[in-house]
């Protein structure tokens, strides 16, 4: 399955389960781990658990087996990583915390600035 197709997939399943502010993010470039990497938010660890473990089967219907999932337990941040979409499911607070949008979305500075910032 094509990476676009199963971003399709998972945007559509988490449209499905309600999920909240869902940003998608293309880290081609950025890291070797995903190509995509979406964040949502549930509305509570229930509702955390039950996206990520519908992301888990509509991929596994759509031909494409999690190559594993974590937090599951407790519900505050699960993650599904389908290789080439990798999918955080997180609870708002947990969200505001780490900021991921804004990890994986900076820019990387200027080779002098990271020059300057070396020495």
């Amino acid at each position: 399955m094509q990476t676009e197709e199963l971003r399709d997939v998972v945007l559509q399943t988490l449209d499905d389960m309600k999920a909240k502010d869902v940003v998608v993010l293309d880290v081609r470039g950025k890291t070797g781990i995903t190509d995509i990497m979406i964040i949502a938010s549930g509305t509570s660890d229930r509702h955390v658990k039950s996206i990520a473990q519908s992301l888990a089967f509509k991929a596994k219907q759509a031909g494409e087996m999690p190559l594993g999932t974590e937090g599951m337990d407790d519900g505050e941040w699960a993650l599904v990583d389908l290789n080439g979409v990798v999918v955080h499911v997180m609870q708002p607070k947990v969200r505001d915390f780490y900021h991921l949008e804004r990890l994986w979305s900076m820019e990387e500075p200027p080779a002098a600035e990271r020059k300057l910032e070396s020495v």
